[in-house]
């Protein structure tokens, strides 16, 4: 969010989901740190961009340990959503960015209007609409993951790009492996 402050690249969205940091790191941290940042945000957004381009959106993205990430609305403004966008990250961290969605008509408008069809779920540990879907799940247990994306419509015969960003850092290397 600082660097969305601060000029580095625009994000109307992140503001409901990442407060302002009350504190401030020294200029030389902050500079070193935005200009990683900076580079992974630009180049990441790059390689999304491009591929939906190429698959002139008839594609799914699905964006692994996703957080608190904005790419859905983002993309939704360009209009550039895929056929549909699929974000998974532990069920607590779900359920926060849920909540939110929920409660901000800034954050839950854009996914009404991208959704056609009668059946709209919502509960503590998934959302899925017919373009975006966010599913609770621990990555180190993929056959878990891979039933629970199924279930939220994965079309295994569309593109299918996946997203894991600072992801499997976390994870052991047998654990990334396997996913």
């Amino acid at each position: 969010r600082f660097a969305v402050s601060v000029g580095y690249w625009k994000d109307p969205y992140i503001q409901y989901f990442v407060r302002q940091a009350k504190e401030r790191k020294a200029p030389e941290i902050n500079r070193g740190k935005l200009a990683c940042y900076y580079a992974r945000v630009h180049g990441v957004s790059y390689l999304i961009k491009a591929f939906l381009k190429k698959t002139e959106c008839n594609c799914q993205i699905v964006n692994l340990g996703a957080g608190m990430d904005t790419l859905f609305w983002r993309l939704k403004d360009e209009n550039l959503l895929p056929r549909k966008y699929f974000e998974v990250d532990f069920p607590m961290i779900v359920a926060r960015k849920i909540h939110n969605i929920k409660s901000k008509p800034p954050l839950s408008k854009p996914i009404m209007e991208s959704h056609s069809g009668d059946s709209l779920l919502i509960d503590s540990h998934s959302l899925d609409s017919s373009r975006y879907s966010i599913v609770g799940a621990d990555l180190r247990f993929s056959s878990d993951l891979e039933e629970k994306l199924k279930k939220h419509d994965l079309d295994i015969h569309l593109p299918t790009l996946l997203v894991a960003e600072c992801v499997l850092v976390y994870m052991t290397p047998q654990q990334s492996a396997n996913l």
